[in-house]
């Protein structure tokens, strides 16, 4: 009966997880958006790139827009956060603080594989 289930409802289950993966690296980014209204965030640095690709990313996500091209940018963007901000403190995403990290990482990998799914832009261009 699960399975069944499931199986019917598929396309709604991964456009939820499609809007919340965009929306949650929107929020992220809108994070360091903060610091660069403050002042505290250079716009042509690392983390000022860093802020640019999750806001555009993190919009086009929800819209369903280029999703495995942005899938793929931001997979690369998350494991260059990784290495470069966390693994210096321990390989474990546990001690290091790295876990969005992976956790991203890991969800672009799939969107990467799947793509933009049922209700996307995607849907209505042809790349």
């Amino acid at each position: 009966m699960t399975v069944k289930f499931f199986a019917k409802h598929n396309d709604k289950l991964y456009f939820v997880f499609r809007v919340l993966v965009g929306l949650l690296f929107l929020l992220h980014g809108l994070q360091k958006w903060s610091n660069f209204s403050d002042g505290k965030l250079q716009l042509m640095s690392l983390f000022g790139l860093a802020m640019i690709i999750e806001i555009a990313a993190g919009l086009m996500l929800i819209l369903g827009l280029l999703t495995r091209w942005v899938a793929l940018v931001s997979a690369v963007q998350m494991a260059v956060a990784y290495f470069y901000a966390h693994a210096s403190n321990g390989l474990s995403p546990l001690v290091n603080k790295g876990e969005p990290a992976v956790l991203f990482f890991a969800a672009f990998l799939v969107l990467l594989g799947y793509g933009a799914g049922k209700w996307a832009i995607d849907n209505k261009i042809k790349h």
